[in-house]
């Protein structure tokens, strides 16, 4: 049956052509001018490059937040592009917290737009569907349904009896269950962006199609103006939201910008109406497990999906001729549209319109990619939507005006930052390959900790090899390969690497010998993939700017480390970072491995341009080594012939040594974990030979190599919060407990100061709060990784933002942050320890409340003598029975 319908379709699309709407073709002429009568400004105050629905989502929020002086550019006609081929469905079901905010945000706007500009949308809540067929795929349904209950989002997990109640025309006889999202709906995504236009244009927006920008003008590191087909224009802003043409337009300006994206070629096919056509209102199907998306349209269906196998496009540059001359792959489909036939066997028989061919730029992480260019000072990016634009781009088209206007977003964005990529993941070659992964793992079941597999082995430290030999297995962060933990020999590595689970992991003996030699031995955790910066401040003026920079107080003896953080004004994180003074003028900074490109372009960002501070990236100079346990004084003081004990060679404290043949190394009494031991910045060319002796001189104190999971451990247990992924540019020193690094009597002013000294008179409305989960089976029950949110007397009060096995404890121990929403407005209220003390506690993990301690202070003695107690009560009842 189905080659018979296959070769109906061939036959059929010879003669079927697929037309625009005559409504979206009158829309597109009543906003846009493109007449060469119509000339071409010579100044707007903000240019934005793209007439798709991302290009006029930003135009109509900057113009809502009253910047009206703004210049919208379209190559080709509005609306025109790959808006014109999206599938129009407005899901909030995401992965990501700040995803499922951005869709949410867009599915309101795309509701009351129609109302606001007259101009029909198509916009129907049609509620979605997602299936799924193994108990993994269910688990996964319901963290997100967990997350999408406590932002107000109406989702259940629905059995798949309810599934054919709710679409008969679904076989449900390989699911075991589904989550039903009543609220999503579909849109047509072009007649979207026309009225968003229309609304732009009403506050003044002008906009020119058949317009192309050639390249942007750069000046001293900034905007300057565009150069167009038509003629140049001054601007102080620009917005590349040109989509899979964005990364060739950002390599073609005077100042090139990396913008890592890459397109594939998208497919879906359309129907006839079935014999009863379907109702408007038919919920949209996510098959995931059979990789595939089913919609209503106009009374048949829509049905697409992300193959195994998918077709990168465009790898050379731009061919605009391309885009509207991509052919039908029937051949390239055949997988997806046999899993459609399995799903909704009454399709074989229906007519099929066309296979739609559409590009669709992916990104290197699967997430869009915003803000602020870090070469070039307001040259702004939104693009990369990973198939998911008509979802994001209300919302993403609110965040980056924000950005734009206020100088930040309403919300934390950094996991779309820009900033979040370098260079090194521009490459062409690289994002074609990684493409490749993406696509697909859009549908893939993503359980905790996994790993992309493409673009590896692109920034390793000088010990990969010899590390590898060893057993270790490998994550990747910002391109650098870092170690997860050392597999024994005894141990089944097939088996070990194709274990994924959220339950407990095929590691978890592996990590605890681990910790435990940390805690007992001694262990070497190589993290050259930390951020390493020099600078130099030759001039008093100079360490004066740095005083401003930081928040703590860098004028400290030589020798000593400070920790400090970058504040922004509202007093938040841009970085964490710790400072050794290693003279009077020079400073050795490390801060996490994502910061290299943010942390780089912050600091130049506010560096006077006469100024004489000396910035250098220094972290490919540096191998780090991460020397941990109670024995590591005794191995270093026997390579090094120093004394390493507390009195001889305090805490927080820096020296330049030598260690065994090799000079120059940085040693530093610091861990990142709260456990003794040693960090040790080797120059590159020593780091073989270091590590070497470090590990024949450790072997009579049983050392041995640890990795990343291990240190997550060690640090989550010490309640020790990581930037990125506990702190962010909208935490505060006072809202995680690091008050005392903060130096607000340091006799001058810092960036964010005002705000803490506010913060500290009004209080604060969340703080970091360390949990212990206290009725949790570790072998059966399922763990927390992150995300999950947190309750407090059976009220929502804010999510976990990581979490880990205590080794020491026995226990799963999570951070997060708690809010004190008043139930009845929503609106913030002060978060007091009192508040945090006298709360009772669950955390939900994918819909199961397991109840935890609530802990806001250290000392970890504290954590020892809870859980001595817990031991003397369950032999006192073992005893009693």
């Amino acid at each position: 049956m189905f080659f018979r319908l296959l070769c109906d379709i061939r036959w059929r699309r010879a003669s079927q052509r697929w037309q625009n709407r005559s409504q979206s073709r009158r829309s597109i002429s009543a906003v846009s001018e493109s007449s060469p009568s119509v000339s071409l400004p010579t100044h707007a105050q903000v240019v934005i490059c793209g007439g798709g629905i991302i290009g006029t989502s930003v135009a109509y929020h900057l113009s809502k937040l009253g910047w009206k002086d703004i210049l919208l550019l379209e190559q080709g006609r509005l609306a025109a592009g790959s808006t014109r081929f999206c599938a129009g469905i407005v899901s909030s079901a995401r992965h990501f917290t700040l995803e499922q905010k951005m869709a949410n945000y867009s599915n309101q706007l795309y509701r009351q737009l129609e109302q606001e500009t007259g101009i029909q949308t198509g916009y129907i809540r049609t509620g979605s569907i997602f299936l799924a067929q193994t108990q993994d795929r269910l688990i996964s349904l319901k963290r997100i349904n967990s997350r999408l209950s406590v932002m107000g989002i109406p989702s259940e997990i629905i059995s798949p009896k309810r599934v054919a109640e709710l679409y008969p025309l679904i076989s449900i006889h390989d699911l075991v269950g589904a989550m039903h999202v009543p609220e999503d709906a579909v849109v047509s995504s072009a007649d979207v962006a026309l009225a968003l236009a229309s609304a732009a244009c009403q506050n003044g927006v002008q906009i020119r199609d058949r317009t192309s920008v050639i390249h942007v003008k750069v000046k001293k590191g900034r905007v300057t103006g565009v150069e167009t087909d038509r003629g140049c224009i001054e601007c102080q802003y620009f917005v590349s939201c040109a989509g899979q043409w964005a990364y060739e337009l950002g390599l073609s300006n005077e100042e090139p910008v990396s913008i890592p994206l890459h397109a594939c070629e998208h497919f879906y096919l359309l129907t006839r109406p079935l014999e009863t056509p379907l109702q408007s209102s038919t919920p949209t199907i996510v098959d995931a497990d059979g990789r595939i998306y089913i919609r209503n349209w106009q009374g048949g269906i829509l049905s697409g999906g992300f193959e195994k196998n998918p077709k990168p496009i465009f790898t050379e540059g731009k061919n605009q001729l391309d885009v509207q001359n991509l052919h039908e792959d029937w051949d390239h489909f055949e997988p997806l549209l046999s899993s459609l036939l399995r799903r909704m066997p009454t399709l074989e028989a229906l007519e099929i319109v066309k296979l739609v061919n559409c590009p669709e730029s992916f990104t290197p992480d699967m997430r869009c990619i915003m803000g602020e260019s870090p070469t070039v000072q307001g040259y702004f990016v939104l693009a990369g939507m990973n198939s998911a634009g008509t979802s994001f781009a209300g919302g993403a088209g609110k965040y980056l005006a924000e950005w734009m206007v206020h100088g930040y977003p309403s919300e934390n964005v950094w996991d779309l930052d820009l900033k979040r990529f370098g260079a090194l993941q521009s490459s062409r070659t690289f994002l074609r390959h990684r493409v490749m992964e993406v696509m697909p793992l859009l549908y893939d079941l993503k359980v905790p900790r996994w790993d992309f597999l493409t673009g590896r082995q692109l920034r390793t430290s000088p010990l990969y090899d010899r590390l590898d030999a060893q057993g270790a297995r490998w994550m990747e962060k910002h391109g650098f390969e870092r170690p997860k933990y050392f597999v024994p020999p005894d141990k089944d590595l097939l088996a070990l690497e194709q274990s994924k689970t959220f339950y407990k992991p095929d590691w978890f003996d592996i990590v605890e010998s681990e910790v435990k030699c940390c805690k007992e031995a001694v262990c070497v955790i190589d993290m050259s993939s930390f951020t390493k910066f020099e600078i130099i401040s030759p001039e008093a003026e100079d360490f004066e700017l740095l005083q401003y920079l930081f928040s703590n107080d860098l004028d400290v003896p030589v020798g000593h480390i400070v920790h400090t953080g970058m504040l922004n004004e509202g007093g938040g994180y841009e970085n964490d970072c710790s400072i050794a003074r290693l003279s009077k003028s020079s400073f050795f900074m490390i801060s996490p491995t994502d910061q290299q490109v943010h942390c780089w372009a912050w600091l130049k960002k506010h560096m006077p341009e006469n100024s004489s501070l000396l910035l250098e990236d220094v972290t490919w100079k540096y191998t780090a080594l991460n020397l941990i346990g109670p024995r590591a004084m005794d191995v270093l003081s026997e390579l090094s012939y120093a004394p390493m004990t507390p009195d001889h060679f305090p805490s927080l404290f820096c020296k330049e040594m030598s260690v065994g043949y090799a000079n120059g190394i940085r040693v530093m009494s610091m861990t990142h974990t709260g456990e003794p031991g040693f960090m040790l910045y080797i120059p590159i060319e020593y780091a073989l030979h270091v590590y070497n002796e470090l590990m024949s001189v450790g072997q009579k104190y049983g050392i041995r190599n640890a990795g990343y999971y291990a240190l997550r451990s060690l640090r989550i247990e010490k309640f020790f919060a990581f930037w990125g992924q506990d702190l962010n540019t909208s935490t505060t020193p006072l809202e995680c407990g690091r008050e005392f690094r903060v130096k607000l009597d340091k006799g001058m002013d810092f960036i964010g100061r005002d705000a803490l000294l506010q913060q500290r008179q009004n209080g604060v409305y969340k703080r970091f709060t360390m949990f212990i989960l206290e009725d949790h089976d570790t072998d059966l029950d399922l763990w927390p990784w992150w995300g999950e949110p947190i309750y407090r007397n059976g009220q929502y009060v804010g999510m976990t933002t990581s979490s880990a096995y205590s080794y020491t404890l026995e226990r799963h121990v999570c951070l997060g942050f708690v809010h004190n929403f008043n139930q009845e407005t929503g609106e913030q209220l002060v978060v007091t320890p009192d508040f945090i003390n006298r709360g009772e506690y669950e955390i939900d993990i994918a819909g199961q409340r397991f109840q935890a301690k609530a802990k806001l202070l250290y000392p970890f003695s504290s954590l020892f003598t809870y859980k001595r107690r817990k031991d003397e009560i369950e032999m006192s009842d073992f005893q009693g029975k």
